[in-house]
């Protein structure tokens, strides 16, 4: 795994650059996004409760970063034609994309497989997995416009080494996985897209909290302390770097 979370990020490391994060109404995804404009992005808040979208872009126009849009979209209840729909809109208005970072995602149930309820699995591998990928799938042609374009797909530590009782969640990381080296090695030779993942870690969110009720959440990173690499993901500093699985926090001691 490759690490980069002592990566210095430059005030206009993302100048000009159109960055599309899901999941961007809290957490990891709304200090993404902040992060992002900071560095000069223009950035399209993706996510379901719009409420949370307002308040990220109301941050965002307080720290005089170019003005963020927002669409919202619940990839549980999203088909093919909403996210073509999406792509469709997003090429009227900016006519290419930079970057996406894949953010959303819910945690299903920390159980045993033998009683893991189908619904519940549908509705996780739905929201992590199938919906991403048609929405990744109408906006690469927007990618494909870039001179310079990274997708960065969330992973997790059990999405690379399964792990007893994480069921959906652990099964829908390693799809993306998968997804993502599939679709690295389908745009490498064809376009200036890039698409890697990235393994947050132990970070302090609400996903966290509730997967480790008993855990001290002062132990934890904050999502602001992680974004190192994210910058250096989405940045220029990482250009060719394509099929790759990083991580956004050092081993443990």
């Amino acid at each position: 795994m490759q690490c980069y979370f002592d990566y210095q990020a430059t005030n206009d490391l993302l100048k000009g650059r159109i960055v599309l994060v899901t999941g961007a109404g809290d957490g990891i995804g709304r200090a993404a996004a902040l992060g992002y404009a900071s560095k000069g992005a223009t950035v399209i808040l993706l996510g379901r409760t719009i409420s949370k979208l307002e308040s990220v872009y109301d941050e965002i126009e307080a720290l005089g970063a170019p003005e963020p849009a927002i669409y919202p979209l619940n990839f549980e209840g999203a088909s093919w034609p909403d996210y073509q729909q999406m792509a469709d809109r997003l090429y009227d208005e900016f006519g290419r994309l930079d970057g996406v970072l894949h953010n959303a995602g819910i945690l299903g149930k920390i159980t045993p497989l033998q009683g893991y309820s189908p619904t519940l699995w549908q509705e996780v591998m739905q929201v992590n997995f199938n919906g991403p990928t048609m929405m990744l799938q109408a906006l690469i042609p927007l990618l494909q416009e870039s001179e310079d374009a990274s997708v960065i797909l969330t992973s997790s530590s059990v999405g690379r080494k399964g792990r007893a009782f994480w069921g959906a969640y652990a099964c829908s990381k390693f799809a993306v996985e998968g997804l993502a080296q599939v679709m690295a090695e389908e745009l490498e030779n064809i376009s200036n897209v890039r698409v890697n993942t990235l393994n947050p870690g132990a970070t302090r969110t609400q996903m966290r909290a509730k997967a480790y009720p008993g855990e001290n959440p002062a132990s934890l990173r904050t999502p602001e302390e992680i974004l190192p690499t994210y910058y250096y993901l989405m940045g220029p500093d990482s250009k060719g770097v394509t099929g790759q699985q990083f991580d956004a926090q050092p081993p443990k001691a």
